[in-house]
């Protein structure tokens, strides 16, 4: 069943539920519906459409996939698309929450999206005194329940970048963590469009006049638009830090590898003495110095342990070695 609820609401209390298929506007002026759906078929946004009057456009976009989060104003009742977001894994995933709402009735049609809104429903009737502001609190309220939605996801992935950035610092970026850096900057650079979208959508809502939205209810709107922009400046955050995160591995591999060379062009400047000396007394000519010598083989010995010690102390005091 795709009707998850359906309910009269006067004076901001819960009157009566009512069946999905006798719904219709409310003769009272302090009466309002709230219907939530959840993946509805074609054929029930068509039985809400010839009920409550709704826009053939609003109900085209409601079930159009591939819409991103909009506000569309049409006579005497608003349509709100808003984009939610789920962390699965290391990816985001998104769903659509479609909003109709008139002066009585307010239309909830999620798709793609598991999270409810039982708990938001409960909470705003323990409120009755504000819930009596009608429907555009309650649009209000949905609005904030999506964006808190978006919360744990930048969190979550903070956790993880910081988790990288410790494993970074002890050594090196393995492939894998490489690819999901990567990853993780490809979601998270998609995610900032959503919250371009969200803000532009809620922009609307605090700045234009539209129908179903009274005066007293702007400055709800104004603290989700806030909601938004705190979350925006959290993922434009969380950017930078992929970022650094990258640079810093790339700069402590260079580091790394230039030590490594250091070291290694020390080793080697250091055999180079033995190597040069036992490739000269190796070419086996006749009048060479100190063939003859009784203890020459000592002396040759003893000048490449000296030059070899002396090279070795220049390096360490040059922090090569």
């Amino acid at each position: 069943m795709t009707v998850v609820a359906s309910y009269l609401y006067r004076d901001g209390r819960r009157k009566e539920e009512i069946p999905f298929h006798s719904a219709a506007i409310p003769a009272e002026e302090t009466d309002f519906i709230w219907i939530g759906l959840h993946e509805p078929t074609s054929d029930e946004l068509a039985f809400l459409k010839e009920t409550f009057g709704l826009h053939e456009l609003s109900v085209a976009d409601a079930l159009n996939p591939l819409q991103t989060p909009k506000v569309s104003s049409y006579e005497d009742q608003i349509f709100v698309l808003a984009q939610t977001a789920k962390l699965d894994g290391d990816r985001i995933t998104y769903g659509r929450t479609a909003i109709f709402v008139g002066d009585r009735y307010i239309i909830t049609v999620r798709h793609g999206s598991d999270r409810g809104h039982g708990e938001l429903r409960d909470r705003l009737e323990t409120a009755p005194h504000t819930l009596r502001h009608g429907t555009d609190y309650i649009l209000h309220a949905i609005l904030d329940f999506i964006v808190d939605g978006y919360l744990p996801i930048v969190r979550t992935i903070e956790d993880s970048v910081l988790d990288m950035e410790r494993k970074m610092l002890d050594s090196f970026l393995d492939r894998a963590q490489i690819k999901r850096i990567f990853r993780l900057r490809r979601e998270v650079i998609l995610f900032q469009r959503v919250l371009d979208a969200m803000l532009d959508l809620c922009g609307k809502l605090v700045h234009l006049d539209l129908p179903c939205l009274d005066v007293e209810a702007k400055p709800y709107f104004r603290d989700a638009l806030q909601h938004m922009h705190r979350v925006e400046q959290m993922v434009g955050g969380l950017r930078d830090v992929i970022t650094s995160v990258f640079e810093a591995s790339n700069l402590l591999e260079q580091q790394r590898q230039g030590t490594i060379t250091r070291q290694l062009a020390s080793w080697a400047a250091i055999l180079a003495v033995p190597t040069a000396i036992a490739g000269i007394y190796g070419m086996n000519f006749e009048n060479m110095p100190e063939l003859r010598m009784t203890y020459g083989y000592f002396v040759i010995l003893g000048v490449i342990a000296i030059s070899c010690a002396i090279l070795y102390i220049g390096f360490k005091r040059a922090k090569w070695l």
